[in-house]
């Protein structure tokens, strides 16, 4: 899996690990929950993919299990990593269908929109 750009820090004030290859995550397309200014939606927090929380997200109007071969995207299923928005965890959240979260893969702005504690509650195993 690829590194991190810029040295980037995870929720635990460690390295970014990566969140997923297959598919390949991450606003820049580098296994990776990386950010920067372009990320507008904040592709912050690694999350495995529930069944719960892909239907969820489809009712919010955006369709993560729908194959879309025309960008590339095969379609999530229910065990996939993937970075999503932090704004959309935390809608989940407040919904009760957050999905884990992969904390060493959660990069650390996600901590400007949900608590660490709220992370660390609804960790992978």
């Amino acid at each position: 899996m690829p590194v991190s750009r810029d040295d980037a820090l995870n929720v635990l004030g460690s390295a970014l690990a990566p969140c997923g290859e297959s598919p390949r995550t991450g606003f820049f397309r580098n296994g990776c929950c990386d950010t920067g200014p372009e990320d507008m939606g904040m592709h912050t927090v690694c999350a495995v993919m529930t069944d719960a929380f892909l239907v969820f997200s489809r009712l919010q109007g955006n369709d993560l299990s729908t194959p879309r071969p025309e960008i590339g995207f095969p379609g999530l299923r229910a065990g996939d990593r993937w970075c999503v928005c932090v704004g959309r965890w935390r809608e989940a959240l407040a919904a009760g269908v957050a999905p884990p979260v992969v904390l060493a893969a959660t990069h650390e702005e996600a901590l400007a929109v949900v608590p660490l504690d709220d992370l660390e509650r609804h960790a992978a195993s």
